[in-house]
C-alpha cells in the first residue's frame, strides 16, 4: 500500500483529447514532503507523515518547533498521516512529485466541501415540497411530517431535515489522471474535486480500483532525502553584566 500526497486546488479548466473530446479537468499542484515515519516497534503501526505548506516559527508551539528540529526538517504548515506498507516507507525529508502517479490511475480525492449555510429539505436532500394550488399556505418548500403519534411519540434519529449544507469531509472516488505536469508538479483529474481554490486536499491510490503497475515504487520522490537545519525555539537573551 503506496503513501498518498497533499496537494493545493488550484481551479478547474477544459482539456482536449487525442480524438477531440473536452474533458474538464480539476488542476491540483502536489505539495509532499516526509516530515517524520511511523514503525510498528515505536508507535505500533507503519505511517508516512507528509508535510505542506510553509509555516513561521514564531507561529508555532515549542512542541512542534522541537518535532521539526530533532527530524531535521523544514516546518509545515499542514501534516497529514497515510498509512503504509512495510515496502512503501519513505526516508525523511524526501519530497514527493506528481510523478507518484501516472496518467490513466484511478485516484480518490478528499477533502472539505464548500460550504453553503442553513439549508432547507428542498435545496439539501432534493424534497418535491407541497402542492402550489388547492389552498396550500406557506407549506409551499415544506419537509412534511417527521413525527410519530402518541407511539412512539419522538422523532427518529437521521431523519432528513434542515440544517448546515456542506462544510464536512467528503471523498470523490474513482477520478481519472488526465494528464500529469512534473515540471510544475501538477496534476489533472477528470471531474470536480471538493472544496475551495486554494484548498488542501488529500490524493491516495483508489480503494475501489487496481493499482497501476507502472506506478513508482515505494512512491515518485521529486528529490532525495535532504535533512534541513530546522529554527530552534527562542531562547532568552543574555546580557554581558555581572554581578560582583
Amino acid at each position: 500500500m503506496r503513501s498518498g500526497v497533499i496537494a493545493e486546488k488550484i481551479g478547474m479548466m477544459s482539456l482536449f483529447l487525442d480524438n477531440g473530446e473536452r474533458v474538464p479537468v480539476s488542476v491540483l499542484k502536489v505539495d509532499s514532503t516526509v516530515t517524520d515515519v511511523r514503525t510498528k516497534e515505536r508507535d505500533g503501526y507503519v505511517a508516512v507523515q507528509l508535510g505542506a505548506g510553509k509555516a513561521k516559527a514564531k507561529k508555532m508551539a515549542k512542541a512542534q518547533i522541537g518535532h521539526f528540529a530533532k527530524l531535521k526538517v523544514e516546518p509545515k504548515k499542514t501534516l497529514v498521516e497515510f498509512r503504509v506498507s512495510d515496502d512503501c516507507v519513505i526516508p525523511v525529508g524526501s519530497q514527493i512529485g506528481a510523478n507518484h502517479f501516472v496518467v490513466g490511475q484511478k485516484v480518490d480525492v478528499s477533502g472539505v466541501s464548500l460550504g453553503k449555510g442553513f439549508a432547507g429539505v428542498v435545496k439539501k436532500y432534493h424534497f418535491g415540497g407541497d402542492c402550489a394550488s388547492h389552498g396550500v399556505s406557506r407549506t409551499h418548500r415544506s419537509g412534511g411530517s417527521t413525527g410519530q403519534r402518541e407511539w412512539p411519540g419522538k422523532v427518529f434519529k437521521n431523519v432528513k431535515m434542515p440544517g448546515q449544507m456542506g462544510n464536512k469531509a467528503t471523498t470523490v472516488q474513482n477520478l481519472k489522471i488526465v494528464a500529469i505536469d512534473e515540471a510544475r508538479d501538477l496534476i489533472m483529474v477528470q471531474g470536480s474535486v471538493p472544496g475551495f481554490d486554494s484548498g488542501i486536499l488529500t490524493i491516495t491510490d483508489a480503494a475501489k480500483a487496481a493499482a497501476p503497475k507502472n506506478a513508482p515504487m515505494p512512491a515518485g520522490l521529486k528529490s532525495a532525502a535532504s535533512p534541513v537545519e530546522a529554527p530552534a525555539a527562542e531562547q532568552p537573551a543574555q546580557t554581558s553584566e555581572t554581578k560582583e
